[in-house]
């Protein structure tokens, strides 16, 4: 790489992004983000000023529901579209549309004319959620991607405090350059996605492999539209309906048949679908899926009724208990952040899931004993921190796993797919826990009253003092206890009235209000444990080393035969980038050449300007613990062993020289750095391709490194039938494990090349249809490239007909036997009505064929190679006669 290329900033050779150009690219997908999420914490508190203004008290539910529907319902057909079509024109869609959607709903009319513009809103909304975090995955590889997820989940944290803050600021203003306050909380959209979309359209550049010409699946997006806007529209307004109302009943129904269409029209799809069925079989998507339904429940259901706890039972305002849920937030990004590093620097991940829905679990379960009314802030503090720890571990992990589990080629739709169906755990989550809330207050109101009248005396004189009773303000308290002992509560539609009686009237309220709130909080912490169990089975999968986009493009070559298919599958999964810097091997008869010369130099034996010195390729450095700046990692062959002798060379982004060293006997290797900062590694090693990556090296650690290398033997030739060539005939390499190493198609005059591969033996094999697959032995060593050609003998063909000895008449349903020369049974069939039968595939020689109808017969044919032969075999008491017309295939 020369300077004014690292100047310019342009990707290395490798196809991967440095830091800088991936935090670059990360400023446009985190403002998108923020815009989705930011809205619905803003809205939520400014909710009832916007229905009181717009005289739409009843219909404000609607404004929240729409917006909660579009975004659902899009978000897996952003993903879907997105890998036919490419990430970035549907990422900058989102963002359009959602700005379009803030700009309506700030000159909305009535609360009608306002969930309409939310519906809009949340179009957008679906793409800017699961896009940012495909993008992501397209451009950095899964072991580096964890420490940036992090900033993710921080923008969720910060609009969950900065949402009630800002909302509750605004919508408290009467007016704002001429427009209502609350206006102005959909305006705030504008400048934000005009930087993001700046941003996006100049910095981001993900290459994009395209997929010929795919359906798209129309007919399941509207089935899944029929099927989930019901079930959506009655989690949100089941509890006002009522969950067994005639109303609920017709949207469960509508559901139901939507989904089952839906999973119908996807099987018929097949690749081609919105959510295509073949990704459930893999255990590791559908483990994930349920696991993230599951801690979408727990999440959302357990942290809605905090805030609520907070403002009724604390009598904070929506602006204070923002900030009061600062602890949980803070948790959520420290646990973030130091997930994903660790996973960066080990490449190991499961631990954080399993660590985080434990600390959930048990931060639900204390809560549920130690919440009440009198808990100090600092111990509801500490509970909060704990479970956003929990959290903060294991929700960038699940997205990560499930990315790294599936094909490049489904990163946007797996990515989109974890997003859903967590939303979906959420909507349903919240739906069930509200629920249990409401169901369970009046009776926990109704006990607390009762046991504070007969064992609280605050509480009995405080009913029984006059003045309290006479004070217009303890009305709406009297006006409950007397509403048949106040199991018609009305508390959290109108908790207002709570804050202003008396403190001593109000206490057993906030009593029964604190006890529902800690039942929703113990089947929050049942619902998370099962995520806790269902986790253990999670089989961690080693993190690929190469982004998104990078394994994608090797997939579309591997399928087109762009590039070598020899490269073995779990190269391909897990090496790191590499620059190829030797010459193929060509068709004919060349032999295959070493690297170039600067690479020559570097593993013959040099001495270079700063004056450290190789040997051959033997070890410069010993292999020593580090600490600081450096790069510590193995060098392995594709096939898993450690490799010695390999030089590692370390260059700074001007191509400077900074460090050298080589692997051991095991093949690590150690080197000391400088400074921190962007580096190129270059492994290189006789008889293997040289491996090629730009590394950060932070400065307190040393940063890991592991490299495979592909090896440089290869073998070529030319598929034949005698002097014919065979086009089209598979080949492939067999190590001796019997795993293939390497395959790949002869093409259209017979030639065939497989390189890249370790030095050993094999197994070549060939076949093609019509021919008899054959397989030879070969040894292939290191920089000497096998010349082998195969020769593939043709498959002959039988056909005859059984007929009556007397009439000549076919005979039906008469067995034919064939045996070949050392008496085995080549094959038996059935005569049909004629008379006649067929055996196909067979190699060239001489065989016994026998009929059975009257009296068996048995006569002596031959077949030749690529000639279909005749024979009629006559059954009765005439001797069977033989007539052979051969016939040469066609």
């Amino acid at each position: 790489m020369t300077t004014a290329t690292a100047q310019r900033g342009s990707s290395p050779p490798s196809g991967e992004l440095s830091h800088r150009q991936i935090l670059t690219i990360l400023v446009g997908l985190l403002l998108g983000m923020f815009l989705a999420a930011l809205d619905q914490t803003v809205v939520s508190t400014a909710i009832r000023t916007i229905a009181d203004d717009l005289g739409g008290l009843s219909e404000q539910a609607w404004a929240t529901t729409a917006f909660l529907i579009t975004s659902t319902i899009t978000t897996p057909l952003y993903g879907k579209l997105s890998d036919i079509y490419g990430r970035k024109p549907f990422f900058l869609l989102a963002i359009s549309i959602f700005l379009i959607g803030s700009v309506t709903c700030t000159f909305a009319q009535s609360m009608y004319q306002l969930a309409a513009f939310r519906a809009l809103q949340g179009i957008g909304a679906g793409g800017l959620f699961s896009l940012a975090l495909t993008i992501l995955g397209d451009i950095v590889p899964p072991r580096e991607r964890a420490r940036y997820q992090g900033f993710f989940l921080a923008v969720f944290g910060t609009s969950s405090v900065l949402g009630p803050v800002i909302g509750g600021l605004l919508s408290g203003a009467s007016n704002i350059l001429g427009l209502e306050g609350w206006r102005w909380i959909f305006l705030v959209n504008v400048p934000i996605g005009a930087v993001a979309l700046v941003v996006v359209a100049r910095f981001l550049n993900v290459p994009h492999v395209p997929r010929g010409r795919p359906r798209i699946d129309w007919p399941g997006a509207i089935m899944l539209a029929v099927g989930l806007v019901p079930l959506l529209i009655v989690a949100e307004q089941g509890r006002t309906w009522g969950w067994g109302s005639f109303t609920s009943i017709v949207c469960y129904a509508i559901g139901g048949v939507g989904l089952i269409l839906f999973v119908i029209i996807e099987r018929w799809y097949r690749d081609d679908a919105l959510l295509p069925l073949r990704l459930f079989r893999n255990s590791v998507f559908s483990l994930v899926t349920v696991i993230g339904i599951i801690v979408g429940m727990g999440m959302f259901g357990g942290i809605a009724v905090l805030p609520q706890f907070l403002q009724i039972v604390r009598g904070a305002s929506p602006i204070q208990s923002g900030f009061l849920m600062l602890p949980l937030v803070a948790g959520i990004m420290v646990a973030s952040v130091t997930s994903g590093q660790l996973t960066s620097r080990t490449g190991r991940y499961k631990v954080f899931p399993v660590v985080g829905t434990m600390l959930m679990t048990g931060a639900l379960v204390v809560m549920s004993f130690r919440v009440n009314v009198d808990i100090p802030f600092w111990e509801l503090d500490l509970y909060m921190a704990m479970f956003g720890l929990g959290l903060g571990s294991c929700m960038q992990t699940l997205v990560l796993a499930v990315q790294n589990a599936s094909p490049a080629r489904d990163m946007g739709v797996v990515t989109a797919s974890s997003t859903f169906f967590r939303q979906l755990g959420g909507t349903i989550g919240t739906a069930v826990f509200f629920s249990i809330l409401f169901s369970t207050l009046p009776d926990k109101i109704r006990g607390a009253l009762s046991s504070a009248g007969q064992g609280d005396p605050a509480f009995q004189a405080a009913v029984a003092d006059p003045a309290v009773r006479a004070n217009p303000v303890n009305q709406p308290f009297f006006a409950l206890a007397q509403s048949t002992g106040g199991s018609n509560s009305n508390v959290l539609s109108d908790s207002a009235f709570l804050q202003t009686i008396d403190a001593r009237l109000a206490h057993p309220i906030l009593v029964g209000f604190s006890e529902s709130v800690t039942l929703v909080l113990l089947v929050a912490a049942c619902v998370v444990a099962v995520a806790f169990l269902l986790v253990l089975f999670v089989k961690e999968l080693p993190l690929r080393t190469m982004s998104g986009a990078q394994a994608a493009a090797m997939e579309a070559a591997a399928r087109t035969g762009e590039v070598p298919a020899a490269v073995p599958t779990e190269a391909v999964r897990t090496a790191a980038p590499v620059v190829d810097t030797a010459p193929t091997v060509p068709i004919g008869r060349h032999a295959l050449t070493g690297t170039d010369g600067a690479m020559n130099g570097t593993t013959n034996g040099t001495t270079n300007g700063n004056g450290h010195a190789a040997h051959n390729g033997h070890p410069v450095a010993e292999v020593v613990p580090l600490s600081g700046p450096g790069l510590v990692g193995t060098v392995r062959r594709v096939d898993g062993p450690g490799l010695g002798q390999v030089v590692v060379t370390i260059a700074d982004l001007t191509g400077r020289q900074e460090a050298r060293a080589g692997t051991d006997e095991e093949g690590r290797y150690a080197v000391a750095l400088p400074h921190e900062g962007m580096y190129l590694v270059v492994a290189a090693a006789p008889a293997y391709e040289p491996h090629a990556a730009m590394v950060d090296v932070g400065a307190a650690v040393p940063t890991r490194h592991d490299v495979l290398l592909s090896g440089t033997s290869a073998v070529y030739g030319v598929i034949r039938n005698g002097t014919e060539p065979v086009g089209g005939a598979a080949v492939a390499l067999i190590d001796a494990q019997g795993d293939v190493a390497a395959a790949g198609v002869a093409d259209g005059i017979g030639r065939y090349q497989l390189a890249g591969v370790p030095d050993g033996s094999y197994t070549l094999t060939a076949a093609s249809a019509g021919y008899q697959p054959v397989a030879a032995t070969i040894r292939l060593d290191a920089d000497t490239p096998v010349e082998h050609d195969l020769d593939l003998p043709l498959r002959a063909r039988l056909v005859g007909t059984v007929v009556a000895a007397g009439s000549g008449r076919g005979i039906e349903e008469a067995t034919a036997t064939l045996v070949d020369a050392e008496g085995v049974i080549v094959g038996s069939t059935l005569t049909g009505r004629d008379g006649s039968f067929a055996f196909d595939d067979l190699p060239a020689g001489t065989y016994t064929l026998t009929a059975r109808g009257y009296a068996p017969v048995a006569q002596t044919v031959h077949v030749t190679a690529g000639v279909q032969a005749t024979a009629d075999i006559a059954l009765g008491p005439v001797a069977a006669t033989v007539t052979p017309k051969p016939v040469e295939v066609s």
